[in-house]
């Protein structure tokens, strides 16, 4: 419960420089009275100001500063709740947002408008609708239940029960809602983007992998081929080496035959000169004596065959020189191809070794394969707890999507306004009989009204005069009281009332409304008239207000 105590404000439209005070609990019922003009409404401009930020009158906020001081306007309210001692300061030029709680202002980092909403939310728990519909009712600014819209009165019904926390609850669940569709979107977008980079490298590393598969079976297969070129090539070179080694040995005598040919040659040659010589000559060049025919013959005999034998071995060396040719011309013929052999088994080892070095590549390749397996390992363990998440996501859908059948209108709190419909018409109903009122109204749970009378006649709310409108107000609003006493969400001491007797209540009515009042326990009832000569002895206090030095104030009735 809202126990309000006080409420004061100066420089507050037409109050002055100092403080004007109300006490809110002193009576049970108190009558506020003066002339147009004096400042009796104030107050209820100046509780709503100080709660709400905005006047009960439509009056902008530079219009509160009281026109002559033109600064320092400032309201203060006191009220508890529970063991909380609250009081409430608000300003204008300077600007002022104050909230004390148990003599210790209130963090105020906040926004103005973050800090109002932790004063309605989480202290009053009502809102300026409910307040002005539950505490004050005036004939001027007051818009009657009846005259709200079915989604205007279904929130004051909702304040009234305390249920509005479940539509707050709802907007929470639909930004909860967008939280998880944004999530679930981003969530998928990359699940796509790890999906089509492990393809990706899915592909690739199969394309590396097969490629390399083949590039190493054509190379082993091309170093084993070479392999057995250069075997084979190397037995050739050996077997020619053995024969080319023995033709080695063989052409040796090549040489000395040949020197030995030209020594036996010459040696000839020098035979045959002299045989020649004694052939030629019968005389001694030298003694000039004859040359006996005998030694000439003898000579000559001897000489034949002298150049005989050397002419027979210088053939049969020409016959072994041919035979060493052939075998010189074979040997190298061998030696050339040996060393063609020897350039191929070069080239070979080359061809062989590139093999090897490719294959050898190819292994180290391995290594970068190794890497792209776990680049796609991470990429399928990403997406497993992607996968995981979503299915979190959506089973949390599946019980928002519960939450929010409960919160709906339609839900938990249909259920709690229809378990307090029937209260609430019986209590209106109750209160129309008090008001001498006697017709049948039944709100139904889009708070649309069905109001008949004895004889079953159909009625509507505009249908009605001003002073059975203000019964069905005045029957309504005590119901929103006394259901909010019961639910105890906007439960209070305090209740003003604007000029309710000065225009359609008729003497009947006042008569049956002033039982009313008198009947309200723990009530701070305040009720603003013109009527004070007849309403003076009614009440059990008066405040009255005057304007002096244009300035209002409170003086002694």
């Amino acid at each position: 419960m809202i126990h309000f105590k006080k409420v004061r404000w100066k420089n507050f439209i037409s109050t002055g420089n100092q403080f004007t005070e109300v006490i809110l609990d002193r009576s049970k019922t108190t009558l506020i009275i003066g002339e147009n003009g004096a400042g009796k409404s104030t107050v209820l401009d100046a509780l709503c100001f100080v709660l709400f930020g905005k006047p009960y009158r439509p009056i902008k906020k530079n219009q509160l500063v009281n026109s002559i001081n033109s600064s320092g306007t400032e309201v203060e309210v006191e009220f508890q709740i529970g063991t909380n001692e609250f009081l409430v300061r608000r300003g204008v030029k300077p600007n002022l947002f104050e909230i004390i709680r148990n003599g210790e202002p209130m963090d105020q980092e906040a926004h103005s408008r973050d800090f109002q909403k932790i004063l309605e939310e989480q202290i009053l728990k009502l809102n300026y609708k409910t307040f002005t519909q539950v505490v004050i009712l005036g004939s001027s600014c007051f818009i009657p239940f009846m005259q709200l819209s079915t989604t205007h009165r279904r929130e004051v019904v909702e304040d009234i029960l305390d249920i509005k926390v479940f539509s707050l609850m709802n907007g929470l669940l639909k930004l909860k809602y967008k939280e998880i569709q944004s999530e679930v979107d981003s969530l998928k977008i990359t699940e796509g983007l790890y999906k089509t980079e492990r393809d990706l490298e899915e592909h690739h590393l199969d394309k590396i992998e097969k490629g390399a598969e083949v590039k190493l079976k054509k190379l082993e297969e091309d170093r084993m081929k070479y392999s057995d070129d250069l075997n084979q090539r190397q037995m050739k070179n050996i077997e020619l080496s053995k024969e080319i080694q023995e033709l080695t040995n063989a052409t040796k005598d090549h040489s000395k035959l040949n020197t030995l040919k030209t020594q036996i040659g010459t040696k000839k040659a020098e035979v045959d000169k002299q045989r020649d010589f004694f052939t030629k000559n019968d005389d001694c060049p030298v003694c000039e004596q004859p040359i006996k025919k005998s030694f000439k013959k003898l000579r000559n005999s001897e000489l034949l065959d002298q150049s005989k034998k050397y002419e027979d071995a210088i053939v049969e060396m020409d016959s072994e020189i041919v035979r060493l040719n052939d075998i010189l011309k074979d040997m190298q013929k061998k030696s050339s191809i040996m060393q063609h052999n020897i350039a191929e088994v070069n080239a070979l080892s080359k061809l062989i070794q590139k093999c090897i070095d490719e294959m050898e590549e190819l292994e180290e390749a391995k290594e970068e394969q190794d890497s792209m397996k776990k680049r796609i390992e991470e990429m399928n363990t990403n997406l497993q707890e992607v996968d995981f998440r979503l299915k979190e996501l959506k089973e949390e859908n599946f019980y928002l999507d519960i939450c929010k059948n409960l919160l709906h209108d339609t839900g938990i709190k249909s259920k709690i306004i229809k378990q307090y419909l029937p209260v609430m018409n019986q209590t209106i109903q109750k209160y129309l009989t008090v008001l001498d009122f006697y017709v049948n109204f039944h709100l139904n749970d889009q708070f649309e009204e069905t109001i008949k009378s004895r004889y079953r006649d159909d009625f509507s709310y505009s249908s009605f005069s001003e002073g059975e409108k203000m019964r069905i107000d005045l029957a309504l609003m005590f119901t929103w009281r006394e259901v909010a006493r019961l639910k105890n969400s906007t439960n209070t001491n305090l209740l003003i009332m604007d000029e309710v007797f000065d225009s359609s209540l008729d003497a009947s009515g006042t008569d049956d409304f002033l039982k009313i009042l008198n009947e309200l326990e723990s009530q701070n009832i305040f009720v603003i008239s013109h009527k004070g000569d007849v309403l003076f002895d009614k009440f059990h206090s008066i405040l009255k207000f005057e304007k002096q030095n244009n300035f209002s104030k409170i003086v002694e009735p």
